[in-house]
């Protein structure tokens, strides 16, 4: 019954958590969204001393629960570790291996050497939470996204309008080589030796993994019904049975109960840690004591200090075939490229670049959430796969907070709208050579019309052009050739919205570009 419980609320959190990251309507976040803020990394990085309480508490009390119940990457591994056992016809496969702990600590130590000098990748790169994201935002959404574009044109066909189709796009080759890398090392290491990434690579793993050693419920051996024949060890995909000695590793349970589930004689149970019992609380040389308790030998929980929890943490390729975009059917409209922004763009509420990038675990699904196509994934290794923010699909909409609403680890600050009006992100530059007042001499107000902030002026170029002037001969009533402007730009109301870049119609560069602000500010 354990085993079952605890696979049903694996699974509801899985799915759930999956959900946040496929949901393009927005809708699902202010139900669901908790489920990401319960995520360590990011509720360490946020400061949410109240749910860390929580679940500090939880490992006291139960051991690995978070791992195997709350963290997706974790439940993602059971899933591939059971259909290698169905497909091999072996779920009795596993056996006890000792704890790779160089490789454990060594990992920890660079997580946390990565945290205090500020080298986000490493931190990123580690996140288990962050990890999954970027697997279900670069793999499974846009699968999911083309299924409800399919759906809206089956729809569509018997005049139903249920659906709407939504762009799939891949945001950046490189962050989506590197999602498929670590789904398919996870998947690799899963499917022969079940939750080996949790216990010789996770730092979270390894940090729930000292701390489970105190907690209070444990898997137990009864000696008196144990007939040693092995079945718990070969269940445990955890590989911290050793059966003939009957010694469990703590540090590395993940509180799967499988072990219960598979033992014929009841010789197995998960209670409190003041019975009989004969265990190993580890193999790891930092934390290698034995406690040994029978009949004749009892001891309670070893009170000890607790390590402090540990953590933080588009070249545009189309995954369906583009439609063609033709102006009247007979040119081709050119794509915009992205311009060279000496400053990334930052989303409101971010703060500044220095804040994102020590906060952000890069685990996209802020890029998710996004309506307006502007946020993807950076490339450059200072910020990899944090977010950035590029026009060349959208603007950002002043009525639009989706951002701030989802992010867990507090690197966007939630903001109203009304807050977004006043924040500048950026602000715009104008590139003489790329408009088309002066490569077309064509009057064009676009810019000007679009800005939100009236941030940006058309002066004209010519100022004589502005004198009245009689109409032409022969032609009365009929105006005048319009007067060509250029736009100047006033840096002190310009919040960097980029509906000016957007909407430009110059091609492949806009006339207008946004440059990212270090530090946010009002205006």
């Amino acid at each position: 019954m354990l085993r079952k419980i605890r696979v049903y609320l694996a699974l509801l959190c899985f799915s759930f958590i999956t959900l946040l990251f496929l949901d393009f309507t927005g809708t699902l976040h202010q139900w669901l969204g908790w489920l990401a803020k319960m995520q360590i990394v990011p509720a360490i990085l946020a400061g949410n001393l109240v749910l860390l309480a929580v679940l500090f508490i939880l490992t006291v009390l139960f051991g690995r629960i978070y791992c195997s119940v709350l963290c997706p990457l974790g439940v993602l591994q059971d899933c591939v570790s059971n259909v290698s056992a169905r497909r091999k016809g072996k779920k009795n496969r596993f056996s006890y291996s000792k704890a790779m702990s160089w490789i454990r600590y060594g990992i920890l130590g660079l997580f946390v050497a990565g945290i205090v000098a500020g080298i986000s990748v490493i931190v990123t790169m580690l996140d288990p939470y962050a990890i999954f994201g970027r697997i279900a935002e670069n793999l499974l959404a846009p699968l999911y996204r083309l299924g409800n574009s399919l759906l809206a044109i089956l729809a569509e066909s018997v005049d139903s309008y249920r659906f709407y189709a939504t762009e799939v796009w891949i945001k950046n080759g490189l962050v989506f080589g590197v999602a498929i890398a670590m789904l398919i090392i996870v998947s690799v290491m899963a499917w022969y030796n079940g939750r080996i990434y949790c216990n010789s690579v996770c730092p979270v793993g390894t940090t729930l993994g000292f701390i489970s050693r105190f907690s209070i419920f444990r898997i137990k051996f009864n000696e008196d019904k144990c007939i040693e024949c092995g079945l718990c060890e070969k269940r445990c995909k955890a590989s911290c049975i050793d059966s003939s000695n009957r010694l469990i590793d703590y540090s590395r349970c993940v509180t799967c109960f499988s072990c219960i589930d598979n033992c014929k004689s009841g010789a197995i149970t998960y209670a409190p840690s003041f019975g009989t019992v004969k265990v190993k609380v580890s193999n790891d040389p930092l934390l290698n004591k034995e406690h040994a308790t029978g009949k004749e030998n009892t001891r309670g929980i070893e009170r000890a200090s607790f390590l402090a929890i540990l953590g933080s943490l588009t070249v545009a390729n189309t995954i369906k075939a583009q439609q063609l975009q033709v102006d009247g059917g007979l040119a081709d409209i050119i794509d915009k490229k992205v311009p060279d922004r000496q400053t990334p763009i930052v989303p409101p509420g971010a703060e500044g670049s220095g804040n994102m990038k020590r906060r952000c675990v890069a685990c996209q699904l802020c890029v998710s959430a996004c309506p307006n196509n502007i946020l993807r994934p950076s490339g450059k290794l200072s910020t990899f796969m944090q977010p950035e923010i590029s026009f060349e699909r959208g603007y950002c909409r002043p009525e639009c907070v989706e951002c701030s609403r989802v992010c867990p680890s507090g690197a966007i600050k939630e903001i109203t709208a009304a807050d977004k009006s006043a924040i500048s992100i950026g602000y715009a530059v104008w590139i003489k050579e790329n408009c088309v007042v002066y490569t077309e001499e064509l009057a064009c107000t676009t810019c000007e019309r679009h800005c939100p902030t009236k941030a940006i002026t058309l002066v004209p170029v010519n100022p004589e052009s502005e004198q009245p002037q009689s109409p032409p001969v022969g032609l009365p009533g009929m105006n005048r050739q319009p007067v060509l402007k250029y736009p100047v730009v006033d840096k002190e109301l310009c919040i960097g919205c980029g509906a000016c870049e957007y909407l430009c119609p110059a091609r492949p560069f806009s006339a207008l570009y946004v440059e990212g602000n270090v530090r946010h500010h009002t205006v």
